[in-house]
């Protein structure tokens, strides 16, 4: 009988435990993030970003349950009822620090488990002979990967690492899943919070061609500031084993390299120039070397980034006829400056989290007619640089924008005196969003959606 009682305590201390699981999950199973954010009583309670079932997390909730199902029945049969409700209210009290329990004792698992995927990874990428191709900067990875793949798959046949895959095990699942054995090119965003995280990537799974995207205030609060983060960028550079292509916000890294490397930008190898916007995209000319291409796009925005895939396309060997077919063809990157036109036109950029992007996507609004808003929760994690950069994007929103709905309390004072005299709201949930817009929306208006901060942010 007692171990039907562990096995339902268990049971029910486990499911107090997902909030605390979805939040660690969040901060991508770093233990000090997780920690301030538990301590902050920032906890994951909504349903933006779910708990996701990954196989990692589903190891680390069976180990949560089998350790309090062990200490339930050990005391349960020692009769110590007594000791069983005080252990049951220290379960209560203190579950989101016993989460970190599991963690420690899956950790050599997870370590074996890692090493075993990684090594699977490779002997596939060695077996295939594919060369890679691996994209890393503060922001513009996930475009300029997808800009690239696009343009490339015109005349090559290429692998490319889904959504923003960019950890060694998100590296390694799309080597083991998606990578064919025709496949004549990979692609790979590396991602990065701390120093050594991209050469890690870099020497785990071997690197030909390199880009650099834009570098700047982001992940602030592990990276601490740019220059550890310029540093952190730079190893990419260091491992790359042909050349790098460098977007123009990454120039003091391009003057820093002495490979073989190219600039895609104003005055560099590959630049766009000429943009008229219509009501179907853009229309520009892209400059590569003595040749100009006449461009048209669906794209609003990343035309920079653009510019950047079109000259690793080029210098990879594509023919400027299917580069130009290539462009035709870009479809936006879900929720990075995806129009949706209605009778009231959205800009969905609620995957961006960054000063330049939010200011282009200001820009961007600013060329449509109608009533212009704003829907954001500004940007996080840019550590003691927080309140002074959304004051100044605040700012930018009153340049741009005639109305201003404010989402959370994350930013709410520096966004709400940076944007003061302008008109303003604040919703803590979406549905208070969704009341707002109905009242203020009208046909021909714009609204544009700049970041969705995950529940784990109030």
């Amino acid at each position: 009988m007692f171990f039907l009682f562990s096995f339902l305590l268990s049971i029910i201390f486990v499911l107090i435990d997902l909030v605390f699981f979805k939040v660690f999950q969040l901060e991508n199973y770093k233990m000090f993030s997780y920690i301030k954010k538990v301590s902050r009583f920032q906890f994951a309670f909504g349903s933006k970003t779910p708990l996701k079932a990954t196989k990692r997390i589903k190891r680390l909730i069976f180990c949560d349950f089998l350790v309090k199902f062990l200490c339930f029945s050990l005391i349960f049969a020692l009769s110590k009822i007594w000791i069983c409700i005080l252990l049951a209210l220290i379960f209560l009290l203190f579950s989101d620090y016993f989460v970190l329990i599991s963690f420690a004792l899956m950790m050599p698992i997870e370590r074996l488990i890692k090493k075993n995927y990684v090594k699977k990874a490779q002997r596939k990428i060695t077996a295939v002979g594919c060369k890679i191709i691996a994209i890393t900067g503060s922001f513009g990875k996930t475009s300029t990967k997808n800009i690239l793949h696009q343009i490339l798959s015109e005349q090559f046949r290429v692998c490319v690492s889904p959504k923003s895959f960019n950890t060694p095990m998100g590296v390694c699942k799309t080597v083991l899943e998606n990578l064919k054995e025709n496949d004549e090119f990979l692609i790979l965003e590396f991602g990065a919070r701390k120093k050594g995280d991209i050469e890690e990537l870099a020497k785990m799974f071997g690197v030909d061609y390199a880009i650099i995207t834009p570098i700047g205030a982001c992940h602030l609060e592990t990276f601490k500031n740019i220059q550890t983060i310029e540093n952190t960028k730079f190893e990419l550079c260091e491992n790359a084993k042909k050349f790098v292509v460098f977007s123009d916000g990454a120039t003091k890294l391009y003057e820093r390299f002495r490979g073989e490397k190219y600039l895609a930008g104003e005055c560099g190898d590959c630049f766009v120039r000429d943009v008229s916007y219509t009501k179907d995209g853009s229309e520009f000319e892209i400059v590569v070397g003595d040749k100009s291409l006449s461009c048209k796009s669906v794209l609003l925005s990343n035309l920079d980034n653009i510019a950047v895939a079109v000259c690793m396309a080029h210098l990879l060997g594509e023919d400027f006829e299917n580069i130009q077919r290539g462009i035709s063809r870009l479809q936006p990157t879900a929720h990075r400056m995806e129009l949706i036109k209605g009778s009231a036109n959205v800009i969905d950029d609620s995957y961006n989290s960054n000063f330049d992007g939010f200011l282009s996507a200001l820009k961007v609004l600013s060329r449509f007619s109608g009533k212009k808003i704003v829907v954001s929760p500004g940007i996080v994690e840019l550590g003691n640089m927080q309140y002074e950069i959304n004051f100044k994007i605040a700012k930018e929103v009153k340049n741009y924008a005639d109305v201003f709905v404010i989402m959370n309390k994350t930013n709410k004072t520096a966004l709400s005196r940076g944007a003061e005299g302008m008109e303003m709201y604040f919703a803590s949930t979406r549905d208070e969003q969704k009341e707002i817009l109905k009242k203020i929306l009208g046909a021909g208006d714009v609204v544009l959606f700049e970041n969705d901060l995950p529940d784990n942010f109030a």
